[in-house]
């Protein structure tokens, strides 16, 4: 089943508690900071009912024929990879701008919970089914799933029962239906979403066998107890003539406070034993990186569309420095997009039957990707020059008495006028110099892990045997040294 944008707005209005801008909101769906990526999230929803999108958004189920959307598809096969990326490729199109938290990439953890069934079946059984019927509820329900994984700090030099207890996300008792939770958790979206994937930060459920902070489920986010206090969203503060991107596209952030939430057995995926936690976190991104890292992909051509444009409308694109920044950005590019490719096309079975990108390919891909992402976007901003700080805004481009001088010194010929390079430079400054450039930049090197966690993905993922081998012949090393070899 695909569900329209309307079913995916009523779904929403559910009384769900949130706050935002000091203020508590009655209606997501509607409140001037939250209504732009809601229209986005419905957008998605509509574009696989429309004729010109439909087929590159859903398939068809092969038993009952029934559409479902090709991102909730399990991957079996490359053509499968192939599918998802020109379906993220449309969306990013069609939302104009770089959207991440849309359901598309956070159904990716949920997959590596089918890889993991035999780890939850060691804990209890009952998991592994609760698993196999969610993700079979998400194919058919095309639920907006999303993701609750960062805690609140707290003192990170102490153990979770040595502080606050409820810093951390915990069980605090069970009941006949199921486990009462306590804690909070931020998650990108949670406030207009229908249900999130909550699990344990990394290795915070302590070294014990068993721990009350290491549990896993599936929230239902209108659950009674739930309470969403959201980041002020950059959305309504200024004109979208000025910010389109940040009126636009901006995903609002929730601390989502669990007020002794009741979780249902059904929706219970491991509890308490540490080996589940420890194997969930492990692999949690082996499907879902691919989306993050073609979303960066996204905002590379968005990067290089606006420096290029910006040269293009001042004659400076034939200068020979001009062109070597412009060729760092499409090496950029292209190396993201070469690690995507490949980690399709080199593409290797999972634990459980399913087709996952090449694992090493793809952790690399994302540290690329990111690690040189601050660079990059101040290349950007060098090749769009400082008239993306000192532009006037576009109600001083329309005052009667200032348009006459912004018209004349903003045109540079017939073909460039006051206008168009008005919006060129206010979508450049929002892109690469204004809060919401900022909080993106910062949002692409915490969202899946911080840095150092991206680097033991390549460290516990790539094959060090190859060059391990190739030095120990080239060398003429003996076998002797093969028993101290650790890696």
């Amino acid at each position: 089943m695909i569900r329209t944008g309307d079913e995916y707005r009523e779904s929403i209005r559910d009384g769900r508690k949130v706050w935002i801008n000091g203020e508590k909101v009655d209606d997501v769906t509607t409140h001037a900071m939250f209504k732009p990526i809601v229209d986005v999230r419905a957008r998605i929803y509509d574009l696989a009912h429309e004729e010109e999108t439909q087929k590159v958004m859903t398939y068809a189920d092969e038993t009952t024929g029934e559409l479902n959307a090709i991102a909730n598809r399990l991957p079996k096969t490359r053509q499968d990879w192939n599918d998802k990326r020109a379906a993220v490729d449309l969306v990013q199109r069609e939302a104009g701008g770089v959207v991440t938290r849309v359901g598309d990439e956070t159904i990716g953890e949920m997959w590596s919970l089918y890889d993991g069934q035999d780890v939850l079946n060691e804990v209890d059984p009952r998991f592994s089914e609760n698993i196999r019927r969610h993700i079979a509820q998400s194919i058919t329900a095309d639920p907006f799933h999303v993701s609750a994984n960062t805690d609140p700090k707290g003192d990170r030099s102490k153990a979770p029962q040595d502080q606050d207890p409820d810093m951390l996300l915990h069980v605090v008792r069970e009941t006949d239906n199921g486990i009462v939770v306590r804690g909070a958790k931020y998650e990108t979206a949670a406030a207009y979403s229908n249900q999130a994937f909550t699990k344990p930060t990394i290795a915070n459920w302590g070294n014990s066998e068993l721990s009350d902070y290491a549990v896993g489920f599936v929230m239902d986010m209108g659950s009674p107890g739930l309470k969403f206090i959201s980041r002020n969203g950059f959305a309504g503060r200024a004109p979208s003539e000025d910010y389109p991107l940040a009126n636009r596209v901006d995903e609002v952030e929730s601390l989502v406070v669990f007020d002794d939430v009741e979780i249902p057995w059904e929706d219970v995926l491991f509890y308490r034993h540490t080996k589940a936690a420890a194997f969930i976190r492990s692999t949690l991104h082996r499907y879902s990186a691919f989306p993050f890292v073609q979303r960066t992909l996204h905002l590379a051509d968005l990067m290089i569309g606006s420096a290029l444009w910006n040269v293009k409308q001042t004659g400076l694109e034939k200068q020979q420095a001009v062109q070597e920044k412009l060729a760092q950005l499409a090496c950029y590019r292209e190396g993201i997009n070469a690690h995507l490719t490949a980690a399709i096309a080199n593409a290797e079975a999972s634990p459980g039957g399913l087709l996952m990108p090449n694992q090493s390919l793809l952790y690399a891909g994302r540290v690329t990707a990111l690690s040189q992402l601050p660079a990059m976007m101040h290349l950007a901003r060098e090749l769009c020059g400082g008239q993306i700080c000192i532009t006037p805004d576009s109600a001083t481009f329309a005052d009667p008495e200032t348009a006459p001088w912004l018209e004349k010194f903003y045109s540079v010929n017939e073909n460039w006028v006051s206008e168009d390079r008005r919006r060129l430079l206010a979508f450049a400054r929002d892109l690469l110099n204004s809060d919401y450039a900022g909080h993106r930049l910062t949002f692409q090197l915490f969202a899946q892990s911080p840095p150092f966690a991206q680097l033991g993905a390549v460290y516990r993922n790539f094959d060090f045997d190859g060059p391990l081998g190739l030095v120990k012949a080239s060398a003429g090393l003996s076998d002797k040294i093969l028993g101290a070899v650790q890696v």
